[in-house]
């Protein structure tokens, strides 16, 4: 059994605690924590409360998540585009629509179960049964280079290379607009947006510290081509970073202006490169995700 909690902020007063715990927890599911407010597994200041209760400032909230049984999690035999693996790393690209690892009432079709399939079992268990192998993610509707890790002492030390910004990351992107500067740096620490609390923002009072670097490709006029370099890896960065400078990316739904000419599911975001220290042998190793086809496809149309 595992205990969650937090004290709440001033920024967080009179939102409902259903929403707010689905805003802070995004690895569980919106049901999964009705649920648990309905068994009586959420308290506010030591009591049981109800979906509806609206959190006030300084409330102690603790969530009391039951222990999760193995078959809740199961392999499943879905295709893997491998672009690297020994026996302490797997580097992946990862399609458009699939999400990274499960949630409590959403555990089948993630990444998670496919490498739980693809590894027979050996994956690093430092994030829980719901994360195995899991160091970083990206989003659902991002593709790209993605790193998992086969055991403990493998997953400790690229988790460090993470926390010491020197694991190298370049993501490709399409903006709405035509970016001023061929080239620059937007810093703005990111936490979650005070009033949409879908939404990730630049939060000066809550947020933590972000840097994206970046660097114009190709202009079409209406949109630009870019490449990114995070020196930080917080929720949404990119997409909270280029929307803060008015070019929201193309296709974004939570983030752009709603319009979508070109029917796109989602950001266009690629995590092109990625490069790491290999945790046993200490050599440094790059791969480099190609760009997908419906990437490839929109930069045709927007070149004509």
């Amino acid at each position: 059994m595992e205990q969650l909690e937090f004290t709440a902020t001033e920024d967080e007063a009179g939102v409902r605690i259903d929403r707010c715990l689905s805003d802070k927890y995004e690895e569980l599911s919106r049901s999964y924590l009705q649920k648990l407010l309905k068994e009586q597994g959420v308290t506010v200041n030591g009591k049981a409360v109800k979906a509806n209760y609206k959190i006030q400032a300084g409330d102690l909230v603790q969530t009391t998540l039951p222990d999760l049984t193995e078959p809740d999690i199961l392999p499943e035999n879905i295709p893997l585009d491998i672009l690297y693996e020994d026996d302490d790393v797997l580097v992946i690209n990862k399609p458009k629509g699939m999400v990274v690892h499960p949630a409590n009432g959403h555990t089948s079709g993630t990444l998670v179960n496919a490498i739980m399939y693809h590894c027979q079992g050996n994956l690093s268990g430092i994030n829980g049964v719901m994360r195995p192998g899991i160091v970083h993610r990206i989003d659902k509707d991002t593709t790209g280079a993605l790193l998992v890790c086969k055991n403990d002492t493998a997953h400790r030390d690229l988790a460090q290379q993470l926390k010491a910004h020197t694991i190298k990351r370049r993501y490709r992107a399409i903006v709405a607009g035509n970016l001023k500067e061929d080239e620059g740096t937007v810093e703005g620490p990111i936490g979650r947006h005070p009033i949409d609390r879908k939404k990730m923002a630049i939060n000066y009072k809550n947020g933590k510290d972000a840097v994206t670097h970046y660097k114009v490709l190709e202009r079409f006029g209406n949109a630009t081509y870019i490449e990114c370099r995070l020196e930080t890896g917080r929720t949404h960065q990119i997409r909270v970073h280029m929307t803060s400078l008015g070019h929201p990316l193309l296709g974004d739904e939570i983030y752009g202006s709603g319009k979508n000419p070109y029917h796109l599911q989602g950001q266009t975001l690629h995590a092109m490169v990625l490069g790491f220290v290999h945790p046993r042998t200490g050599e440094y190793m790059e791969f480099s995700a190609p760009l997908p086809e419906y990437f490839l496809d929109l930069l045709e149309k927007l070149r004509k």
